[in-house]
């Protein structure tokens, strides 16, 4: 199993895979860099992707996502909210009532985005 992922501003789309696919697959037979059998899978990172590198935390600003600490904050490990960028090493997350967490990165176990249900039922143009 040969597993790529793809990715760029503006997201992936089903055509953007099938692409990268076709070219991927057509390199590895003629250059035969896999000489048994194999299956090749092109998909992006998904909509609850992970969120791993500093530059994630600003890319995705203004998105939904959920962190989940190692150890307690305020009493609690997880949380979710909108993302409101990384500033001083602390990722800034805007809680459902408005307040403004600030996450140390070092205590961050892991961070993914979350879709956004609200957003995407108010859009006009889903589905186009």
């Amino acid at each position: 199993m040969l597993r790529i992922f793809i990715d760029r501003h503006g997201g992936i789309s089903h055509h953007d895979c099938e692409l990268v696919s076709e070219q991927v697959g057509t390199v590895l037979d003629v250059e035969d860099l896999i000489p048994s059998a194999y299956t090749l899978e092109v998909s992006s990172p998904g909509l609850d992707r992970k969120l791993v590198k500093e530059t994630d935390y600003t890319r995705f600003d203004g998105k939904l996502a959920r962190i989940q600490t190692r150890i307690p904050l305020n009493q609690q490990k997880v949380f979710r909210g909108r993302l409101q960028g990384l500033h001083d090493g602390k990722v800034r997350l805007e809680s459902p009532k408005g307040s403004v967490l600030e996450i140390p990165l070092d205590v961050i176990q892991e961070a993914r985005l979350e879709f956004d249900w609200a957003a995407e039922k108010s859009n006009p143009n889903r589905g186009s």
